[in-house]
């Protein structure tokens, strides 16, 4: 299948050559330079991901939340939802373990390729191939030991292509000069261990974890290590960033608890309906990132990667209980260069991308003819992508400002199945669930763009923008059909967006706040056939609203909040629905959720100790399309203090859900009942920081 390019790309390709021969004609003036950043403030941060390089957030126009180091040291996570209950508009919803479905800026995503719709990445580069995504790829990242987590909201940037759909998390990983020399030690509730360490020396730094947790359910729990090497070097006039990476996760699954809000049940939440359920995963990432000035006011990048990843897990969801084996390998480089004059920013570049990847599905035990035991899927695919992009920005006067930019992307799909093609159940079967279509080649050409203005003054930023973003079909929803589909007839799924946006400083007060509407097309689904189609419509419409402020030397408060509507905007037949839904609210789409924390830095008064209270709801949302069935939403208290007991060594705690509160981390309603996720007890964890 083709989805034909809505702009052709010898279009973006002269707009490239374009802007370089612009940069190259133009008068050299000093280059513009990002200000440091300010741990826990928004004015003075710097960010990477909107353009590939550093530059003041407060002029950006396009929706931003940033968690420094200095935060996520204090967070000291244990799962990522405990980062994204700080990022407005975000919403990470836990399984158990280490699983997890973001919502930014949309629903809970569920599906095999819903994934697709975020882009999750390590300094830029995707952690998964775009065309292999899977929904727990968040768990790969070293939040922990990261210098920063960036997140850009909706379809933001050109820099990136398919799946910057609803948004980019981006984990930064520290340069060798802010590592930190020092190991840490933590043990809590439920026989959680964590061992971490960092340390560097001249231009290399290493920073390293292993963790073990018992689990609050039965036969449940995990262990899991990371690991970053970090490399900063002056080579002839070139600046090189390295950095190596690598995760591994065992874990034991506990399934859903079954029965309408059986979370509140002190011993259905210590159950585990699939002792049996496992996850296993490994992943390793690397890079190597090379900069060096052009004509006095420019720069080229050049950033060769490559990745692996390797997942096997029993679907426990699922009645019939497959195993999955899912892995990819790939190498790719991004290039860009980039310039500016008196009034004009400009950069270009391209990002190549190969991958190898594979999938193999079988079922130990029989379950019926139409979930037959045996291979289910078994097959290969080599993808290929090739993106183009261009941006502008024009200073039309010293307090307006114009940027624009474009994008194309091609990708292309050649898909080998390795076992016989057709059902994978006997002739005899009623409705095999299913099918493997025969060895095909795939290709989708799709483009993304933005145009924004802003206004600025010292204290201020306001903008309004319009984009579009894209997201290619993943090849679960191409190669993986049932019930007798042959062949996935699906188009890119695509997003156009408007936003407007303030935020500035107001003396103690600082304030970010955006409202956005956006529609999506061709959005891809399972109909009541069990079919992989696309053509749905959905609307999302919200408001998003940061706040900081310092009461004095000891007190501050800062806090996020997001209110939206994601709506069902056409009449499908969806899997699972029933009559008409056009105008229901999608599934598992709280309307309003967010977190305040009250701050306390006792340094001033010669104590040091610092705490923090953190106060975190999700609100009441729907489980199913027809609106029939519902979450109560939760509120929960957090605790965390830091006390420096010499100048080398810290004590921490961090203590959460305080009153004990029984919820759920993810609600479902699935074959016929309720079913949760259930959220853990209360628990502590203490830590002891050392200085080395």
């Amino acid at each position: 299948m083709i989805n034909q390019p809505a702009l052709p790309t010898t279009i973006v390709i002269a707009l490239i050559f374009l802007t370089v021969m612009i940069g190259t004609a133009a008068p050299a003036s000093a280059q513009q330079s990002g200000t440091q950043t300010k741990e826990d403030g928004n004015i003075e941060t710097v960010i990477v991901t909107a353009s590939r390089r550093a530059v003041p957030a407060a002029a950006l126009p396009t929706a931003w939340s940033a968690v420094d180091r200095a935060a996520l040291q204090r967070i000291a996570p244990q799962h990522s939802n405990q980062v994204f209950n700080r990022v407005a508009g975000s919403w990470v919803s836990r399984g158990n373990g280490q699983e997890s479905l973001i919502s930014l800026r949309s629903p809970v995503l569920t599906g095999a390729g819903s994934c697709g719709a975020f882009m999750t990445a390590q300094d830029g580069i995707s952690l998964r191939s775009p065309g292999f995504c899977n929904v727990n790829q968040l768990f790969d990242a070293n939040l922990l030991q990261a210098g920063k987590v960036e997140v850009l909201k909706g379809p933001a940037t050109v820099v990136f292509g398919s799946n910057a759909l609803h948004g980019i998390i981006n984990v930064l990983t520290p340069t060798v000069a802010q590592t930190r020399n020092q190991v840490r030690v933590e043990a809590g509730s439920r026989d959680y261990y964590r061992i971490s360490a960092s340390g560097s020396f001249d231009s290399i730094a290493l920073s390293a974890q292993t963790a073990r947790y018992g689990g609050y359910q039965d036969e449940s729990g995990y262990e899991q290590q990371k690991a970053t090497l970090r490399l900063d070097h002056e080579w002839q006039s070139w600046r090189v960033a390295g950095v190596l990476e690598g995760s591994n996760l065992d874990q034991e699954t506990a399934g859903y608890i079954r029965g309408f809000e059986s979370y509140k049940d002190d011993d259905a939440r210590e159950e585990n309906p699939n002792p049996e359920a496992y996850r296993d995963a490994w992943s390793a990432r690397g890079q190597l990132n090379f900069t060096r000035d052009w004509r006095g006011a420019g720069e080229i990048a050049l950033k060769p990667y490559w990745r692996s990843n390797s997942m096997t897990f029993l679907q426990h969801y699922l009645p019939w209980k497959a195993t999955e084996t899912n892995q990819h390998r790939s190498i790719g480089l991004q290039a860009m260069i980039n310039g500016r004059t008196d009034r004009l920013g400009w950069r270009a570049g391209m990002d190549v991308d190969h991958t190898e990847g594979s999938l193999l599905e079988t079922q130990a035990e029989f379950f019926s003819p139409n979930q037959p035991d045996g291979v289910h899927y078994d097959y290969e695919v080599d993808a290929n992508s090739l993106g183009a992009f261009t941006h502008l920005d024009w200073s039309i006067t010293e307090r307006w400002r114009l940027d624009a930019g474009i994008s194309i992307e091609e990708t292309r799909y050649d898909y080998q199945n390795r076992t016989n093609d057709g059902p994978a159940c006997a002739p005899s079967a009623s409705a095999c669930r299913f099918y493997r279509p025969a060895s095909q080649k795939d290709n989708f050409n799709d483009w993304t763009g933005n145009l924004a203005l802003s206004h600025h003054t010292a204290n201020r930023t306001v903008f309004a923008k319009a984009a579009r973003g894209f997201r290619a079909p993943q090849t679960a929803e191409l190669y993986r059909l049932q019930s007798g589909q042959t062949i996935a007839d699906i188009d890119s799924e695509t997003v156009d967006s408007l936003e407007l946006g303030i935020r500035g400083l107001a003396g103690a007060l600082t304030y970010d706040a955006a409202a956005y509407w956006m529609a999506k097309e061709d959005v891809i689904f399972q109909d009541r056939d069990r079919y992989n189609v696309s053509g749905a419509e959905t609307e999302h419409r919200g408001l998003e609203l940061s706040l900081g402020w310092i009461i004095n030397d000891v007190w501050s408060l800062k806090g996020n909040g997001s209110y939206a509507r994601h709506r069902y905007d056409s009449d499908i037949e969806l899997l699972g629905s029933r009559g008409t839904i056009e105008g229901n609210d999608i599934d598992t789409s709280p309307r309003h959720f967010g977190s305040i924390q009250l701050m306390a830095d006792f340094a001033s008064l010669g104590q040091p100790l610092n705490a923090e209270l953190e106060w975190l709801w999700v609100a009441k949302y729907w489980l199913d399309p027809n609106n029939q069935h519902e979450y109560a939403g939760h509120e929960l208290l957090n605790l965390r203090a830091a006390w420096d007991l010499s100048p080398s060594l810290t004590l921490t705690l961090v203590a959460t859900n305080l009153l004990d509160e029984g919820y759920a981390e993810r609600a479902d309603f699935g074959f016929g009942s309720y079913r949760y996720f259930v959220g853990e007890p209360r628990s502590a964890v203490l830590g002891l920081t050392l200085a080395l």
